[in-house]
């Protein structure tokens, strides 16, 4: 996007995030005020995460994510945007950037199988709602998941219940 970025990581430790994040603002951000002549900082402010449950959850922010061009008006279908994951997932484009997540590789038996059934998700629409929902949980830094799942970690970060702390969204 022109104004920002999604990226949708599984991380093994709860720092890896928050270092990737640092190196990609300082190297990044040297090489292009280098590249562009200029100074300071690239970014405002710090980046927003929010946890996500696995399975039908990881999905959904997925497609959140690679319909983001196309609701913004920048591109009619979800493969023509030039930094999507879209193409690998749903065309079989290699990336060297992207690694399949689990969840992606049980959506078939092989490439061509995972690939029909990624492309299947997308002939619904997110709802207005679980748009709504989805950019508060980045905003806010919810959790994103079941009741289950929310109570989990509610329960794990040691803050009271999501009802009433507001630390939680189901989607």
């Amino acid at each position: 996007m022109s104004n920002h970025v999604h990226l949708l990581l599984s991380t093994q430790s709860t720092a890896s995030l928050s270092l990737l994040m640092k190196m990609l603002n300082q190297r990044y951000g040297q090489y292009f005020n280098w590249r562009h002549g200029r100074t300071g900082s690239l970014w405002e402010g710090r980046y927003k995460s929010c946890l996500v449950q696995g399975e039908r959850y990881l999905l959904i922010c997925q497609r959140y994510i690679e319909l983001n061009p196309v609701r913004a008006g920048i591109v009619a279908l979800p493969g023509q945007y030039c930094w999507s994951s879209y193409r690998s997932n749903a065309q079989g484009m290699h990336d060297d950037l992207l690694s399949p997540h689990s969840l992606y590789l049980m959506l078939g038996s092989d490439a061509f199988e995972r690939q029909k059934t990624y492309q299947s998700l997308f002939q619904d629409e997110l709802g207005e709602r679980c748009i709504g929902q989805l950019r508060e949980a980045v905003n806010a830094e919810f959790a994103v998941g079941d009741q289950v799942f929310l109570r989990r970690v509610a329960e794990m970060s040691r803050q009271p219940a999501a009802e009433t702390r507001g630390q939680t969204r189901r989607v």
